[in-house]
């Protein structure tokens, strides 16, 4: 998988998340794979995830 330098990523937070933090994750859309991270906590690191594992996430969390 690729590298990705996400210190230039443009981070988004699920239209989900309320004020008060949650417990969100972040993505940066526009890389060859998906960078997540903790919205909480952004300085830790990201996780790289293949796109077809995302879409199985997905499409898991939508039928659940």
């Amino acid at each position: 998988m690729n590298t990705i330098d996400a210190r230039a990523a443009t981070w988004r937070k699920s239209s989900y998340s309320n004020g008060d933090g949650g417990q969100c994750l972040e993505v940066a859309p526009g890389f060859s794979a998906v960078p997540v991270r903790d919205s909480k906590d952004p300085g830790v690191g990201h996780l790289v995830v293949a796109p077809t594992a995302w879409s199985a996430l997905l499409s898991t969390l939508r039928t659940a």
